[in-house]
């Protein structure tokens, strides 16, 4: 086991290797994960419409 200061210099060392992602490298991405959360809560909703339409025109025809 390391002593706490030999611990804080290791961790100091590793986070000194994290390659942080730029602004625009998090702008882009955040771009992406909404638009996509958007085209996929779009296709889920016109599923859901779809399949509850089909079900009420069976259900309907009985």
């Amino acid at each position: 086991m390391a002593n706490p200061m030999q611990f804080i210099q290791q961790v100091r060392t590793e986070v000194g290797k994290v390659v942080w992602p730029t602004r625009r490298e998090v702008t882009l991405t955040t771009v992406m994960v909404l638009v996509l959360a958007a085209l996929t809560a779009t296709f889920f909703s016109l599923m859901d419409v779809g399949i509850r339409t089909a079900l009420s025109a069976i259900l309907a025809a009985f």
